[in-house]
Formats: C-alpha cells, sequence, structure tokens
C-alpha cells in the first residue's frame, strides 16, 4: 500500500490515477496511523511553499513525515513536496522547511526568451545508479511546471539536474528518500517509468 498525503494541494488526484495505472494499490490520507503502516509514502502537490507548510502542521503531518523517513520508509516528493523537504523557499521567507535535507529552494533568474514558470518538457543529465531513473535512456525527457528550483547543498545526492535559465537540481535521492522536481504522473512513458521504479524499492526480485 502507497500512502498519498492530501494536505490540501494540487494535483493530488492525478498522481493517484497514474498510481492506479500501473497496479498499485494507494490511499490518499492524512491520517498518521494510515502514513506511518504504509509500505511507501508520497508527498505531491503544486501550490504555495508557505501555505502548503501551514497546512502540514494543521493537520499534523510535520512530525508525521519526520518519522516516516526515520522509519526508514521509501519517501517520494512531487514538485512542491520535493520543495518542502529542504530548509527554505525564497517564495516564502522566514518559513521554515521540513528540513529533512540540507538545500535551498531559489526563484528561477529571469532570462530574456524564457518564460517563468517553467512550463514543458526537459531533458535530464541522470547519475549513474540512480535508482528511481533505472531502466530509462541516458537523457529523458519529463514535464516541468515550477516557478522555483532547488539547490542541494550535497551535491552527493542529486540524481538528476537540468537547465532552464540556470542550473537545476531536478531529482535527488538520499537513503530512503527520494524526490522530483518535475511531474513523473505527467511524464508519460517515462514518468510512470519512475513510479513503477519507486513503487518497486525494496520489493524482492525487484529495484
Amino acid at each position: 500500500m502507497i500512502a498519498i498525503i492530501d494536505y490540501d494541494a494540487g494535483n493530488i488526484k492525478s498522481v493517484e490515477k497514474a498510481l492506479a495505472a500501473l497496479g498499485e494499490e494507494t490511499v490518499l490520507t492524512r491520517d498518521p496511523e494510515t502514513i506511518l503502516a504504509a509500505e511507501k509514502v508520497i508527498l505531491p502537490g503544486v501550490g504555495s511553499f508557505g501555505d502548503a507548510m501551514q497546512n502540514l502542521r494543521q493537520f499534523g503531518l510535520v512530525e508525521v513525515i519526520r518519522d516516516v523517513v526515520k522509519k526508514g520508509t521509501p519517501f517520494l516528493g512531487i514538485c512542491l513536496g520535493l520543495q518542502l523537504l529542504f530548509e527554505r523557499s525564497d517564495e516564502t521567507p522566514g518559513v521554515e522547511g521540513l528540513g529533512i535535507l540540507e538545500g535551498e529552494i531559489l526563484r528561477i533568474p529571469d532570462q530574456e526568451g524564457l518564460k517563468i514558470p517553467h512550463m514543458g518538457w526537459n531533458s535530464l543529465d541522470v547519475t549513474e545508479n540512480a535508482t528511481l531513473f533505472h531502466g530509462l535512456e541516458e537523457h529523458p525527457y519529463v514535464y516541468f511546471v515550477h516557478s522555483y528550483y532547488l539547490k542541494a547543498k550535497d551535491p552527493s545526492i542529486v540524481a538528476a539536474t537540468t537547465e532552464y535559465s540556470t542550473h537545476i537540481h531536478a531529482s535527488v535521492e538520499a537513503g530512503n528518500v527520494f524526490a522530483c522536481q518535475f511531474h513523473p504522473e505527467k511524464s508519460s512513458r517515462v514518468g510512470l517509468t519512475i513510479l513503477r521504479n519507486f513503487a518497486a524499492i525494496g520489493r524482492k526480485g525487484e529495484a
């Protein structure tokens, strides 16, 4: 069972549908016991960093997420879910993120000819042996929708990067914590492969 955390953010249902298409059993929930008992946990979402942290606190989910990570449950952050795992964001100065990983979320710099938010398909440079990207081509294309990007403190956790006005850390892998700035649920075959690879973590004979 994969628990998808429901904290009133946008775009959660599409993640649920993509996993259903892969035959995965999911539950959309904010119940702490259900989340802590899940085989895997996903934090998806589109929206404001500050509003999202406020919702996570309001629903009592901040410590639940930290406990999930501490116990070693495979955890996947998607888009806003990636950003929330880090310490702070330019989007909402003064608001602390979950702080599970070290780094900050910065606004994509303005550049002539490039629109912000960044919306569309970009190719990734993937590090060797990255778990989520197992079985994919060298420079897979994925779909982004964001105005802010990750700059991780520790380059060794960066699993994939892309270029859009600046050098963007597009995916990270740190122990049992995985995250993507792009939307695997909107990234066609490549995205479904990424979600399948996450779902397979720890299963006998699989990734």
